[in-house]
């Protein structure tokens, strides 16, 4: 796998931290600021995921289980 190399800027507080951190967990940096980024990533989405149902839930005056079941028929 290519890889690039992405200079980043931090307060020292946390580049301490995040240097204890990969100590404690046997891991380097920049694995722990990848799979950071990586929950990021994920949360992001299901933001946007549950802004859309909940988008979808007012449209349709969804409010509990029986709603849905109610639409679904």
């Amino acid at each position: 796998m290519q890889r690039s190399i992405i200079n980043i800027s931090v307060p020292q507080a946390m580049a301490k931290r995040i240097k204890k951190v990969a100590k404690e967990e046997n891991r380097t940096q920049s694995e722990l600021l990848r799979e950071a980024f990586r929950k990021y990533e994920f949360d992001r989405d299901w933001f946007k995921i549950r802004a859309w149902g909940a988008e979808i839930a007012k449209k349709f005056n969804i409010k509990t289980d029986e709603d849905v079941e109610r639409i679904l028929g």
